[in-house]
């Protein structure tokens, strides 16, 4: 069984949606334009970068989807 995935986001990101799309309704979806103390708690897992989607899987931490941010 696979652990929980949380994703931090902006709504209407194309790399946020298809991060969304891609890792399903079992994946936590945070919109953190709307939600400053969630967009602090995603600053300090990517090291106060300033960029979405940041996906958190099993403790490890991505930031990007899909060819968004160098990946």
């Amino acid at each position: 069984m696979a652990g929980k995935i949380i994703i931090y986001g902006k709504s209407g990101w194309p790399y946020t949606d298809k991060a969304r799309a891609a890792l399903g309704t079992s994946a936590i979806y945070i919109d953190v334009k709307s939600n400053p103390d969630k967009l602090n708690e995603m600053l300090k897992m990517s090291d106060g970068k300033r960029r979405v989607p940041v996906i958190v899987e099993d403790g490890k931490i991505t930031i990007g989807f899909g060819g968004s941010w160098g990946l």
